[in-house]
């Protein structure tokens, strides 16, 4: 037996004209060098169909790419629309990728037109030789196009390609299922992998943000996107955003701490995304300069790492902040899990589970896998590889089969944890990061939350490292907070009563600052690879 329901394709097509044509007067805000500009979703609707017609009159067709090397602003917000909704492929260029790594994203995903922020120009321009099909770059903004012309490519500003362009656009019925936009993981090991997201998936996951169980996005809202826009999708805001209908205050490259509370103060955003880095340099930024509001904000999504306690309970109980962790990745469009309790579970187990990487959002599934590839219980002990399904979970890479990462069906994600009865996700590590020490696991991440838990450590991150009695033992790389001292000894005594005893890390070193890969996680194979080269200062102490 057949339904009756219509079959309507769900498109970015379908949101953009939801958004600018029932909430026209909600605003986009970009931040400046100056103070802000801001047009309507009605006014913005107008632009997206004059981008489509000037991309069009530069030979851009169905299933071209048309790739971003911007930060979040209004004209990459129109660029988000204007190629999937004309049926081309937004791009989103990682900016703090090596120019060896943009090269080969923009050569393997065949992009043929870039559109450029002017304040990355000189960034770019070195990289233009390198993109063999690339025809057209596209700058937006004032400045020099020097450094761009010079490659021989062709350059137009982005407000001459706009100017005197129809004002509607016919846009054109797509298949759901087509691809829609691509984004590439951030290449820790080995060149980045392609991830396309299809229509259908990029409004399902956006029908997912909105909901209550998700960020609760709505009429009224205002959306603040620290997350990059040229990441992952900006974690989904931007298309998400359109939908509910909420206002978008996009920070541009304004993204230090005191650009990042003023735009807070002054604009009240209610809802904002960013890495645990940011909120820990925004928190930092606060206890030196008391006095600011930034309770406007009713909801912080923060993902990419693990978000230390400490850093909820201070924004909550200091400045009525609730920070939500949030689980995913690039394969997961990304919002796959939200660490939010049920109502009834009050008192320290509800930090417990606030901690957590939380429980998938609908439409979502999860299982725990060993190294067998049998299915675990989720009892709350048993530790496993973490799988996903879903409608916005990648199959497959683009171009690149990798069957090691999928399994009939599901996408291994190289996360190891455990689930409990309940549905909570608890990561202990990435797989690579595992430390395996006398045949016995030892969690980074639970390390390095502890760690971060003492008042006078503002980050830490924990590796693996040989030993020739047990194979591997961790190593403690710790940045003290300005003007705090703090002593091994006591950083030791901190961990005693909270882990095995085992776990204590015997090596130690003081670093000025964790390294980081380009989407803001701490990249530990260069700690990794620093310590085997003898670059740090390691004191050793035992019991």
């Amino acid at each position: 037996m057949q339904s009756t329901m219509q079959d309507f394709p769900l498109t970015v097509t379908g949101i953009l004209r939801h958004g600018t044509g029932w909430y026209s007067n909600r605003r986009v805000t970009t931040v400046t060098a100056d103070g802000y500009r801001d047009i309507s979703y009605g006014e913005f609707g107008t632009r997206v169909a004059q981008l489509a017609h000037g991309l069009r009159q530069l030979g851009v067709t169905e299933g071209d790419r048309v790739a971003t090397f911007m930060w979040n602003d209004q004209e990459h917000l129109e660029a988000y629309f204007a190629a999937p909704c004309m049926g081309a492929v937004l791009h989103t260029l990682n900016v703090r990728l090596t120019g060896e790594h943009v090269a080969f994203i923009a050569n393997q995903a065949e992009d043929r037109v870039v559109l450029v922020d002017m304040s990355l120009a000189a960034v770019l321009g070195p990289m233009l030789p390198l993109l063999s099909t690339v025809h057209t770059v596209v700058a937006v903004g004032d400045g020099d196009v020097g450094p761009l012309s010079d490659s021989g490519i062709t350059v137009i500003r982005y407000d001459d390609l706009l100017d005197g362009q129809p004002l509607e656009y016919s846009w054109p019925d797509l298949d759901e299922r087509s691809a829609a936009a691509m984004c590439y993981t951030s290449g820790t090991t080995g060149n980045p992998k392609g991830v396309v997201y299809s229509h259908r998936s990029n409004y399902l996951h956006s029908m997912s943000v909105c909901s209550a169980n998700g960020f609760g996005l709505r009429d009224g809202d205002r959306v603040l996107p620290i997350a990059n826009m040229f990441h992952a999708n900006a974690w989904g805001q931007p298309y998400a955003a359109v939908m509910a209908g909420a206002d978008l205050l996009l920070p541009n490259r304004f993204l230090q701490a005191d650009a990042l509370v003023n735009m807070i103060e002054q604009r009240r955003p209610t809802v904002a995304t960013a890495v645990p880095t940011i909120w820990n340099d925004v928190l930092q930024y606060l206890n030196a300069h008391p006095g600011h509001d930034i309770s406007s904000l009713r909801l912080v999504a923060c993902g990419g790492s693990a978000v230390p306690l400490g850093m909820m309970k201070t924004y909550e109980q200091t400045y009525g902040v609730h920070i939500r962790q949030a689980w995913g990745m690039t394969e997961t469009s990304p919002l796959a899990a939200l660490a939010a309790p049920p109502p009834e579970v009050t008192g320290e187990d509800h930090w417990t589970l606030r901690a957590t990487a939380g429980r998938v959002v609908s439409g979502v599934e999860v299982r725990l896998v060993d190294d067998a590839g049998c299915v675990l219980p989720n009892d709350g002990k048993a530790v496993g590889e973490i799988e996903i399904r879903g409608p916005w979970i990648t199959a497959s890479y683009y171009q690149n089969a990798d069957p090691s990462k999928f399994d009939h069906g599901w996408l291994r994600t190289g996360d190891v944890g455990r689930i409990d009865p309940q549905g909570f996700i608890t990561l202990t590590d990435r797989a690579k990061d595992v430390i395996k020490s006398g045949g016995e696991w030892i969690s980074s991440v639970e390390l390095e939350l502890l760690l971060m838990d003492h008042p006078s450590v503002l980050e830490a991150a924990v590796v693996a490292v040989p030993d020739d009695r047990w194979q591997e033992r961790p190593l403690a790389a710790v940045v003290v907070k300005k003007d705090a001292t703090v002593t091994v000894q006591e950083l030791r005594k901190h961990l005693c009563d909270k882990v095995a005893r085992f776990w204590l890390p015997e090596r130690w070193t003081f670093i000025d600052e964790v390294p980081k890969t380009s989407v803001g996680k701490f990249d530990k194979k260069v700690i990794r690879s620093q310590y085997a080269d003898g670059a740090f200062d390691v004191v050793e102490c035992h019991d």
